[in-house]
Formats: structure tokens, sequence, C-alpha cells
């Protein structure tokens, strides 16, 4: 008996080489046990909410240990700036009280992701000589706290009324499904949802479980297999391979953050909708884009909004003249590059995004693919090719390796090798191939399969469930792959 309990406290306990993901084991149990016990609270919202938030907790303990506190300690400071923000007539404590919001996220988000990003470049240029601190980056924190800085900010703004009881507005920020990788949910959307009587309607489940088995297929079918197979290893390193095998794991790498990413959003919006609640599309098939500024309305599309809404607009947009909107579109990619990591390779990134949005400002490139059927293409075939360059220097190491990936690409393509790369990487290519089309089918087709899928019976449902997990353990590696966005 004993050792059933050392035993199931080991399976409880949070694990650092074994944090929950959706693709694991573990959260399969969670999520039917939350389902199981969630019909008794569903029609009481006070209970409701307290019950998922009690889970919610539960869930970013098993991805983050005990730094769930930090959630906690983000939520009390916003809760209670968020009354006084709404509580005050004077102008100055009502900015005060935003800005110490404003502080502590940032500061929490400043101290766990770029504390060593700072002394890095302090020692990289020669002004110091710091060792690095040992600091644990806690899994979603980028997410949790952008979104938690939204409430405030709304309330400042007048779109937004304060929430009365804190442990709805934890609840709003802890929500499991999308806590740690997004969508990013504005609190204006989702907490009117936490005090309405909520339905699960049958074409909710359906589609639920459309989205579940999509998004496990295009993360543990598709991208885990890709990257373990072929891409990781060109981007290791670019230089043993050919300029056609570099730019083959290049297109599979635009494809495999994509399935990861998107995978994971999907997931996301389903598991919610088996709960009753309705989070907001991130991803609408971006690679189909025209233009940069396109595939930024189509590509995490909580975070491109949230960075439009809450910086761009407050640096003043597109208000103040042409020169300075450029800026405003420069500095805000240049930022959300840095809010993907703490290194200078994800403001490049970002850098060569806001280039391109001021350049196409500029030569306002979205009336000239919208003329015809032959621009369109052309826009989708080069904002393709300027989306994956910049892909180079997301996924690359370092620069070095970036621009030997380039390098090889252009100075030893020899296209020989494409026939033996098909033959060498067969599996590979078919899911690469298989990918691009799914992703490149009109929006229709998505939407003919869910009405599919929602006429099919319950147990149908399960069937298919089961059929994709199936599929997981034919193609998956014996670890469990983590979803690439879980690092910011």
């Amino acid at each position: 008996m004993a050792d059933f309990f050392s035993n199931l406290l080991k399976i409880i306990e949070y694990n650092p080489d074994s944090p929950m993901l959706f693709n694991s084991g573990f959260f399969l149990y969670f999520f039917l046990a939350c389902l199981v016990f969630y019909q008794i609270f569903f029609k009481n919202t006070k209970a409701r909410s307290i019950y998922l938030m009690i889970f919610s907790l539960y869930f970013y303990y098993k991805s983050s240990g005990i730094f769930f506190y930090l959630l906690i300690l983000s939520s009390i400071i916003d809760f209670i700036a968020g009354k006084k923000i709404a509580a005050e007539t004077s102008q100055v404590k009502r900015k005060f009280f935003l800005i110490l919001s404003i502080l502590t996220n940032f500061g929490i988000l400043g101290y766990f992701k770029y504390t060593n990003f700072f002394f890095d470049t302090l020692n990289s240029v020669g002004l110091a000589h710091l060792d690095m601190a040992e600091i644990f980056l806690p899994v979603g924190i980028s997410f949790f706290t952008f979104q938690s800085l939204s409430y405030s900010i709304d309330i400042y703004r007048g779109v937004l009324k304060p929430e009365e009881k804190f442990t709805d507005f934890l609840f709003f920020v802890s929500f499991f499904p999308q806590l740690v990788a997004g969508p990013i949910v504005r609190a204006k959307d989702f907490l009117p949802q936490i005090h309405q009587n909520l339905e699960i309607r049958d074409i909710d489940i359906s589609k639920a479980v459309f989205l579940i088995a999509a998004g496990l297929f295009k993360k543990a079918v598709i991208a885990d297999y890709i990257s373990i197979n072929f891409i990781d290893r060109v981007f290791e390193m670019p230089l043993r391979y050919t300029g056609v095998e570099n730019l083959m794991a290049l297109y599979g790498y635009a494809l495999q953050i994509y399935c990861d990413f998107s995978g994971y959003s999907d997931m996301a919006i389903g598991l919610a909708l088996l709960l009753g609640f309705r989070l907001p599309i991130n991803f609408d098939s971006p690679y189909q884009s025209g233009s940069i500024t396109e595939f930024w309305r189509r590509w995490h599309i909580s975070l491109s909004s949230w960075l439009k809404d809450y910086l761009y607009i407050s640096l003043g947009g597109n208000r103040k003249g042409k020169i300075k909107q450029y800026r405003n579109l420069m500095l805000t990619m240049l930022l959300g590059g840095l809010w993907h990591g703490a290194n200078w390779k994800f403001v490049i990134w970002g850098g060569i995004h806001g280039f391109a949005l001021a350049v196409e400002k500029f030569l306002k490139i979205l009336k000239l693919v919208a003329k015809n059927k032959f621009t369109k293409i052309l826009g989708v075939f080069i904002t393709f090719h300027i989306v994956c360059l910049c892909w180079i220097f997301f996924r690359a190491s370092d620069f070095q390796t970036g621009f030997e990936m380039i390098s090889q690409i252009f100075n030893a393509f020899h296209a020989g090798v494409f026939l033996q790369f098909i033959s060498g990487y067969t599996a590979v290519f078919i899911l690469m191939i298989v990918g691009f089309i799914l992703h490149f089918l009109p929006k229709s087709s998505e939407e003919y399969t869910q009405k599919v899928v929602a006429k099919m019976p319950a147990f149908v449902h399960a069937l298919i469930i089961v059929f994709v997990i199936w599929l997981v353990i034919q193609v998956k590696s014996s670890d469990i792959q983590p979803f690439i966005y879980f690092q910011f």
C-alpha cells in the first residue's frame, strides 16, 4: 500500500523532466477526470468557475511546478489595480495603478525571460563580465502576462468594467486549455462567458472533436515526425547537406512550426468548446497570404492583434504621418520579435517583418495584390519565401548557422539531389506534401468537413479520436515532443 501511494504521488506531482502536455497520456486522464465531475458543477456559475480554476492551477503546477505562484501573484495585482483604476476619479491615481500593473507584468516577464539576455548583451559588448544566472523560465509566462495586462489596460481605456470576484478573474487568467501557448484571450471576450448559463450543443461537440483530432494530427504526426527525422538534422549542421536539402528543411520548418503551433491552438479551442467556452481563432491558413500584412492578420492572430491594439496604436499607429507609421511598425515588430525569445536572432526576425510591413505600406502592395488572380498568386509566392527567409533566423541556433544555410541554398544547390532526397526521406516528403495540400485547400473544404463530422454519431467521434491517437503512436518517437511555443 505504501508503494501504491508513493507511486501515485510521483504521478500527480510536478516532474521537471516530464511536464504536462496536451499530447501526453497523463493529460488525457486529467481532462477525462475534469469532464466527469464537471457535469456536477456545470449549471452553477460560481461552482463551475472555482472547479475549473482549481483544475487550471493544477495543470499549470504540472507544467511549471512551484512557479504557478507567479500566475497567482500577477492576477492578484492586476485584479486590485483594475478595481482601483475603475474607482479612482483622479487621472494621476488611475495612471499610477495602470503603471503598477504594467511594471508588475513586465517585471515578472523581464526577470525570468530577459535577465540572462541582458547580462549576455553587456558581456558581449565589453561593458561587464557577469555570470549567467540560473533562472527557470516558467512555461507560458509570455502568454498569461499579456492576457492579464490587457485587462488593466482595457479598464483604463473604459472599454471594460472590473471583475467583481477574484476567483472569476483568476479563472480567466489560468484557464488551462489556452494557458501556456495561447490564444491570448481578452478579458472582454472571456469574462462575460463566466457569468452566462453555458450550453454545449451537439454541433459544438462535433466541432471540438474535429479540432482536437486535426490539432493532434498536425502536431504529433506531421510536425514531430518531419522535425525529428529530417529538419533538426539539417538545421544542426547545414554544411553537411546540399542546397536542395537545406531548402527542403526550410520548407519543412515552415510547415512544422505552423502545424505545431496551430495544432496547439486547435486543441485548445476544441477542449474549451467541450467545457462550453469559446476561444478566438488563432490561425487562418497564413501561407495563403498575398502580403506580409495579410500574413500577420492570419498568423498568431491573438498576438498580432494584441500588439496592434496595445503597442502599435499606443505608439501612434498611422495617425502622425507616414514616417512615424513606418517607425511604429518597426518598433512593434522588433518588440514582437523580442517577445518570442531572449535572443538577438528573434529581434532580427521581427525586424525583417517590420521592414517588410513598412515597404508594403510605402508601395501599397495590398492594392497591387488584389488586382487579379495572377498578382494574388505571385503575392502568395513572394510572401511565403519572405516568411521562410525569416524562419531561418527564427529556427537556427545562431546567426552563423543561419547564414550557412542561406549560403548552401544559393551556392551549393545541386538540383539533382532532389530525387535522392525523395527516395531517402520518402515519409518526410509525403507528410510535407500532405501538410501543404491541407493548408492550401480552400476554407470551404474545412467547413464542409466539419459539417460532415457534425452529422456523425457520437461513437464515430470517439473512433476518430482513437484512430488519430493510434496514428500518433505509430509515428511518434520515444520521447513526447514539447510544443515549440512553450519556450516563449
